[in-house]
């Protein structure tokens, strides 16, 4: 069996999956009740523990020779410290990011929720962008190199954020005073959706009603609420902040396109695109996205869609558990007397 999981800063997501791609089990942990990720494996798989073929985690953060610091997480994980303590042969990491495009890539387009004119992100020929905001800013690039497609992790939710308008130079301002270097994350993030709305009361005087606040003030997701007022347009303070969000998020994705020719598409994933479609499907994303100057008429040929599946990272990362399981049963060595099996070459790779 393989054991894979989509590890956020605020939620992990884990399956349990036997060697055909039958879910055995799929269970969602909140991160930040575990000091590590072998002690909520532990949880997850039980007792007795199940023979384990493959893992893969999506980790969000920088993954180094199988390495990773977590970015929104008080934990170091590393894939030996998983493999002796678990007894898991084969242990791999991955970016948050590349797992979900690998995921992603695979939808169907009825799935897909499409934004704009261009149509669907294509399936072969050009290179893919992937962008993500939940707990931070994740993004990735599927690079086609003539036959396949090759994840390539990014850190570009931390470069520096850029204001296009004098509202954003505000922001800035505003978030420079708090932070210091100001990336894009701190804007396109559960906690920037929260930090749009101080700006939105504080900065811009922008009045609430008592219930609003009440229920702002009282709630376990602050920034949850902040998004079901903003999208259902309850509150005037809310439905700029996601007005803005959406914005500034169209603005990013058009950055990251740029920046990796991604005439191929961009795929736009995690919860926060799912709880905010109504708002990405208006306009204000899709106009910032191709607002590039000389450049814009590129970007309007450029398919974007919104991934709802919030299991997509788990999808990629069973793609990995299992590539990584067939290789090594191909290069095992053969029995004595018996030549070892090949497996012919696909010219083309494909996730899942």
């Amino acid at each position: 069996m393989f054991v894979v999981g989509d590890i956020g800063g605020t939620h992990a997501r884990l399956s349990l999956v036997r060697t055909d791609g039958r879910v055995v089990r799929q269970s969602v942990f909140m991160s930040r009740e575990y000091s590590s990720l072998e002690g909520l494996l532990r949880d997850f798989l039980g007792k007795p523990s199940p023979s384990i073929a493959s893992a893969s985690f999506g980790i969000a953060g920088p993954v180094v020779g199988n390495r990773v610091s977590a970015t929104n997480l008080p934990w170091v994980i590393d894939s030996r410290v998983i493999s002796r303590k678990l007894g898991i042969p084969r242990v791999t990491l991955l970016n948050d990011l590349v797992a979900l495009s690998l995921g992603a890539h695979d939808v169907p387009r009825r799935d897909l929720r499409v934004l704009g004119d261009a149509g669907a992100p294509k399936k072969t020929g050009a290179n893919i962008a992937v962008i993500a905001a939940g707990t931070g800013l994740g993004e990735a690039i599927l690079v086609w190199d003539g036959e396949r497609f090759r994840p390539c992790a990014t850190e570009g939710g931390h470069s520096d954020f850029a204001p296009r308008t004098e509202l954003e130079a505000e922001l800035w301002r505003f978030l420079f005073k708090r932070h210091g270097h100001v990336s894009y994350e701190r804007v396109l993030s559960g906690d920037g959706l929260g930090t749009l709305y101080d700006f939105f009361r504080t900065v811009k005087r922008v009045p609430e009603k008592r219930e609003n606040a009440d229920l702002i003030r009282g709630a376990a997701d602050r920034n949850a609420a902040i998004a079901m007022l903003g999208v259902g347009r309850k509150s005037d303070a809310a439905a700029r902040s996601v007005e803005l969000f959406c914005n500034v998020y169209g603005a990013e994705a058009g950055n990251l396109a740029l920046k990796s020719l991604a005439v191929g598409g961009v795929y736009v994933c995690g919860n926060i695109a799912s709880h905010m479609l109504p708002m990405l499907e208006t306009g204000g994303f899709r106009s910032a996205f191709v607002d590039k100057g000389r450049f814009g008429s590129l970007l309007n040929r450029i398919p974007v869609a919104v991934v709802p599946d919030s299991d997509v990272g788990i999808a990629g990362a069973l793609h990995v558990a299992m590539e990584v399981s067939r290789k090594s049963a191909t290069h095992a060595p053969a029995a004595p007397g018996k030549a070892a099996k090949r497996t012919a070459p696909t010219s083309r790779a494909r996730p899942r």
